[in-house]
């Protein structure tokens, strides 16, 4: 069963409300869901969006920050939790530990950092949680294109693509995420590890 979520977002809010808006939708519905929201326990963009949203809607909230971000500008001082890491790095591997699921919002290298990773992990059987792009308003419609791309040239199987949950509202996310089935090549695993 699904306790938590982890969200990967822009630490910008972009140039378009419906961004922030958006954010503070999928905030509200995992406060709704009773979800512990993990996120990158920034004050700023969509980042803090979803996480004021979360919380005033009743939602449990933690933040993961590398200590290197200024207290002043970038750490959010009214979340449930802020655990402090040493890089970004460690950020992701807790939030990897931590999460039951990991979704992205519009972001971006950042954001494209967090998403991957998680991926590939998930790709490798280095977990199996279910691993989301939210692509509200097209705004990833050139990645999947790219990702397409890639399967058909060759450099990506049709299991590991189909782990990936593609989703364009909120509604669909969820419903996507709690119906996730792992389609990864076990035999293929057997073989590349161990």
């Amino acid at each position: 069963m699904m306790k938590s979520i982890a969200l990967f977002c822009g630490a910008a809010s972009g140039n378009d409300v419906k961004y922030s808006e958006l954010a503070a939708e999928f905030g509200m519905e995992c406060a709704r869901r009773g979800l512990v929201l993990y996120y990158g326990g920034a004050r700023v963009g969509l980042m803090h969006a979803a996480a004021q949203a979360a919380l005033n809607a009743g939602g449990t909230v933690i933040g993961v920050t590398p200590t290197f971000f200024s207290k002043d500008v970038v750490q959010a001082d009214n979340i449930t939790e802020l655990i402090h890491v040493a890089s970004m790095s460690e950020r992701k591997q807790l939030l990897e530990k931590r999460a039951d699921s990991f979704v992205a919002i519009p972001g971006a290298f950042g954001t494209m950092d967090e998403f991957f990773e998680l991926l590939t992990d998930a790709e490798l059987g280095l977990h199996h949680k279910p691993v989301a792009l939210l692509n509200a308003y097209g705004f990833y419609d050139h990645i999947i294109s790219q990702l397409e791309l890639f399967m058909k040239e060759g450099f990506l199987k049709k299991c590991h693509f189909d782990l990936l949950i593609i989703a364009n509202s909120v509604g669909e996310l969820f419903s996507k995420i709690e119906n996730y089935n792992n389609t990864n090549d076990q035999e293929w695993l057997e073989r590349i590890k161990n």
